[in-house]
This record gives structure tokens, C-alpha cells and sequence, in this order.
């Protein structure tokens, strides 16, 4: 049976949200293409995972036989988390642009689920080839050729995270220009913004079923 790690880091709830939105889209998708798969959902907003600590990083390079209770402890829930990404068939992302970079909750949870000498920094990593669908959503542009092209640190740095250092099949849907209904001087831009939410939506949903598709071929 497939499984679908699904994580939204927005702050807002859906109906006011678009990576929400849009995430929501592509499980639906995906459910309806596999009726049978498993979705595991982390609302990391609702409830965040805590940063990670020293107890559970310095357990993280010692051999659990020689762990201390507290490290045991706090290693023990860091390791569901990671078990959780590394068993999934794929995982769906939503990570919505604050201050030109990845809530911070996202940010925690790759903290803790990222472990060098086991899925990172290993050529044999348990995530290497695992599809990484990323609703990358942001209230301007930040595409190349944009005047803000410089300050686009959400899909560069998850690219490097979970692609470079995990291994994984980054995937990108981006709705942008996200604020243009409700800044006035955007107001030019909803045209633009309405397209970038409607393509968005579209590749959510031919996404979504095709990564249901290839967790069963």
C-alpha cells in the first residue's frame, strides 16, 4: 500500500491560504487515483515539531546502545519523524514564503527529519529517488528575469536540502503574485495572478495523480 507524507506550514487556514489550497488539490488527486494508499498528514502549524535539540542531534551520531535515557527519549521521537519520510512513496510540501524563505516550522521539521551518514551525505540514503512535490506559493514574483530574482531562498534552498542532501525528486508548484487581490498597488497584476492560481491548481491535480500512479506501477 503507497503512502503519502503530506506536510502544510501555512500560517492561514485553507480557505485563505494558497499553498493550502493547492496541496489540498493535489491529495485529493492523489486519494482518488489511489483510494487505498495512506496519507499521513502534519499540520506544522497546528502542531509544530519541536527545534531540534541537543539531546536529539548529539543522539543522532552516537550508537544508540550507548544513548543516555534523555537521549533515548528525544531521540526516539526524532526518529518517527524521519522513518515517516524515508518509507513514504511521496511527499507533498507546502511551503509558503515569509520574510523571502520557508516557515520556520518547515525549517524545524528538516532539522529533525535530515540526518547526515544515514539519509544525507550517503550515496545509498533510504530518500534517494522519493518524489518531492513543493507548493512553493509567494505573494509577488521572484521568477528569473524579475527585479527580486535575487531573493528567491524558498526553492533554491529546498532544492539543496531535499534534493542535493536527501536525494529526493524535487517538484515544484508555484502560485505567485498571491497578495495582488489585496495590496492596491498590485492591483495591475491580478490578471497575472489568477493565471499563476489556476495553473497551479492544474498541475496540483495532474501532479497528484500521476504521483499516485507511479506508487503502484
Amino acid at each position: 500500500m503507497a503512502t503519502l507524507l503530506h506536510l502544510d506550514s501555512a500560517l492561514w487556514p485553507e480557505s485563505a491560504s494558497a499553498s493550502r489550497a493547492v496541496t489540498a488539490a493535489f491529495r485529493t488527486a492523489w486519494e482518488q487515483q489511489h483510494p487505498d494508499g495512506t496519507v499521513i498528514y502534519r499540520d506544522l502549524n497546528a502542531d509544530p515539531v519541536p527545534h531540534l535539540g541537543t539531546l536529539a542531534a548529539s543522539a543522532g551520531y552516537a550508537d544508540p546502545t550507548e544513548h543516555s535515557p534523555e537521549q533515548a527519549t528525544a531521540f526516539s521521537a526524532r526518529l518517527k519523524l524521519i522513518e515517516e519520510l524515508e518509507t513514504a512513496d511521496a511527499v507533498l510540501i507546502g511551503a509558503p514564503m515569509y520574510n523571502l524563505t520557508v516557515p520556520s516550522t518547515l525549517k524545524a521539521w528538516l532539522d529533525q527529519v535530515i540526518l547526515m551518514g544515514r539519509n544525507a551525505g550517503v550515496e545509498s540514503s533510504p530518500t534517494k529517488g522519493i518524489p518531492a512535490y513543493v507548493v512553493a506559493s509567494r505573494g509577488g514574483s521572484y521568477a528569473q528575469g524579475t527585479p527580486r530574482e535575487g531573493y528567491e531562498y524558498v526553492q533554491n534552498y529546498l532544492q539543496a536540502v531535499l534534493g542535493d542532501m536527501l536525494g529526493m525528486e524535487v517538484d515544484f508548484i508555484v502560485p505567485e503574485l498571491t497578495l495582488a487581490h489585496t495590496v492596491p498597488a498590485m492591483a495591475e497584476l491580478i490578471p497575472l495572478a489568477e493565471a499563476s492560481k489556476a495553473k497551479a491548481h492544474e498541475d496540483a491535480i495532474s501532479k497528484g495523480e500521476a504521483a499516485a500512479l507511479n506508487a503502484v506501477a
